[in-house]
């Protein structure tokens, strides 16, 4: 195929604001996998007839591509960034990312001049980069908690959404940020925050923009994001506000000898404090596999939302600031500008040393993997809110592909983020379809996946106690030793379903560091750990997880 016969999404004379917002067809997509040697993970059964009632049997999932991801990102237009946009998508480019997320922090500076200036840079980059989708965000403090990615589908208002949210519900400019059990503004800061995602949402009915979407950023890294509030969030706009990060960025903070003997991976270091919600254990400031506690705890507060039978989605991503071992450091301002007077740092400067840093660059160790039929910025943006997501570090897996079937159906079945409905006592299988790593990953590593982990949990309704954090009935089901098996290989589960719903999700690892999970052996019988502190080495420790599939049992 000549550069000429390109379709336009590809040809990098045109401009991705020229494109279809819905992105190119299916077979676009395809003609996409095979110019980039990308992992696509597509079903291949045929598309079954319809039934009487107007529903395929066995689910409605489309066959799907994922294109991998990055939606916590900062550059020079943040005050405690390096890195100039150039620098950013030329590292997402060389480690094979589709999207990225640019979230620079809320600030005076930022509000006033940066939001303006950057947009204009990310005009340019998105032309510059026409084989990546580049999105412009924003990283929000939220009143009474702490931070969220704010991200808005391309259109002709996106930045003036973005900054009229920063001037109107950010807690840092607005000195919303107290949320401790004994401030008196905690109650009024709290509503604020559930306000403000009202507020997106209203953007996004009225079609001012086609798209927005929300997701807590490392929630528990200072334990200010208590239970309840990530409900009422959840519950304010559950269309916008989807998810958290499953897993910080960071990533790079403990390796050894490089921050200090207390450092954890994700900079998990803070202590409780007056601000942090007091029903959370002192281990809840820790990361386990470089994974958020909230996340990595079978039958934790994860899996205590999703036992509400509702979907809320985990991430991963880079939160890249300062990259390990780089030499850049930031340039000397101007005589008489700072930050608040210029909204942007001066380029960085390349010196012959290392610098300090705790990330990864976006796609060198964390990847999100989103599943969509079309290529396009609204497509990625469906993607995520449909819930078609899981996650790798170390670049572990090229490819998951997660199918629900009913045992006497034909069809596809549901993938990740789906609900099937089924009878009580049908017999069900969870085909999981692995593609292992097929070359080293950025670190020389050729990573080998050593077990898939079945997670199940019962769905219970809403909480009486928007606080509970503990989702009893949620375990490890089975869990499936694959070492040594590579290539592309499907394995089968049987589930019953039983007298209630249920959810299921995945877990594995390259296996070299676990123990019993966090609330005992009968629920988690090897999940991951905490490293010892300066000792975690992310490379030598890595995890996927994916997204919930959830079982409506008829009656139950």
């Amino acid at each position: 195929m000549t550069e000429q016969q390109l379709p336009a999404w590809a040809d990098p004379s045109v401009s991705p604001a020229a494109l279809d917002p819905q992105g190119v067809s299916r077979r676009g997509l395809l003609r996409r996998a095979g110019l980039f040697g990308a992992a696509f993970a597509l079903g291949s059964a045929a598309v079954p007839a319809r039934a009487a009632d107007g529903r395929r049997p066995g689910g409605e999932d489309p066959r799907l591509a994922y294109l991998v991801g990055d939606h916590h990102i900062h550059s020079v237009y943040s005050h405690d960034a390096k890195y100039t946009f150039s620098q950013l998508a030329a590292a997402g480019a060389k480690y094979g990312l589709d999207w990225m997320v640019f979230t620079e922090h809320s600030n005076f500076g930022h509000a006033g001049f940066g939001a303006a200036l950057e947009h204009r840079e990310i005009l340019d980059a998105r032309a510059e980069n026409p084989r990546q989708l580049i999105f412009q965000g924003l990283e929000w403090y939220i009143p009474a908690a702490e931070h969220c990615t704010v991200f808005t589908a391309p259109g002709p208002h996106e930045v003036d959404v973005l900054t009229r949210f920063e001037s109107a519900y950010d807690g840092k400019l607005l000195a919303y940020d107290k949320g401790g059990p004994g401030d008196a503004d905690t109650a009024r800061n709290e509503a604020h925050a559930v306000k403000a995602i009202k507020w997106l949402a209203e953007q996004r009915r009225s079609g001012y923009v086609d798209d927005v979407l929300v997701l807590a950023n490392h929630p528990m890294r200072l334990g200010i994001d208590s239970p309840h509030e990530m409900r009422n969030w959840r519950d304010a706009a559950p269309e916008i506000m989807i998810g958290m990060e499953g897993a910080p960025g960071a990533q790079g903070a403990a390796i050894p000898g490089w921050r200090g003997a207390t450092s954890i991976r994700g900079e998990y270091e803070n202590k409780p404090s007056a601000q942090s919600w007091p029903g959370y254990p002192a281990d809840a400031y820790l990361t386990y596999g470089g994974f958020d506690w909230a996340t990595a705890t079978v039958g934790g507060l994860w899996d205590s939302m999703l036992a509400e039978g509702r979907l809320f989605s985990v991430t991963t991503n880079s939160d890249a600031h300062r990259i390990v071992f780089d030499t850049w450091k930031n340039g000397d301002w101007p005589p008489g500008q700072t930050f608040d007077s210029t909204g942007r740092l001066p380029d960085p400067v390349n010196t012959d040393t290392p610098q300090p840093g705790s990330d990864f660059w976006p796609g060198q160790f964390s990847r999100t993997h989103v599943g969509v039929t079309r290529y396009g910025y609204r497509a990625v943006m469906a993607g995520m809110r449909a819930g078609r997501v899981w996650l790798d570090h170390g670049h572990l897996l090229d490819g998951l592909e997660v199918r629900l079937t009913r045992d006497h159906d034909r069809g596809r079945g549901v993938t990740l983020g789906g609900r099937l409905r089924v009878r009580k006592g049908e017999k069900l299988t969870l085909n999981v379809t692995v593609t292992t790593a097929s070359r080293p990953n950025p670190q020389g590593i050729l990573p080998e996946l050593a077990h898939v982990d079945v997670i199940r949990g019962a769905v219970r309704g809403p909480v009486a106690d928007r606080d509970t954090w503990t989702a009893p009935d949620t375990q490890v089901v089975e869990s499936k030793d694959v070492s040594g098996r590579t290539g592309t290989y499907t394995l089968r589960i049987p589930l019953t379903a039983g007298n209630e719903s249920f959810y299921v999700r995945l877990r594995g690892s390259d296996g070299n560091r676990n123990g019993t999970g966090y609330l005992g052996a009968s629920v988690d019988p090897h999940g991951p750990v905490p490293h010892a502190p300066g000792n975690g080495d992310p490379w030598a420790d890595t995890w996927f997880y994916s997204n919930p599939v959830f079982v409506d049992v008829e009656g139950s």
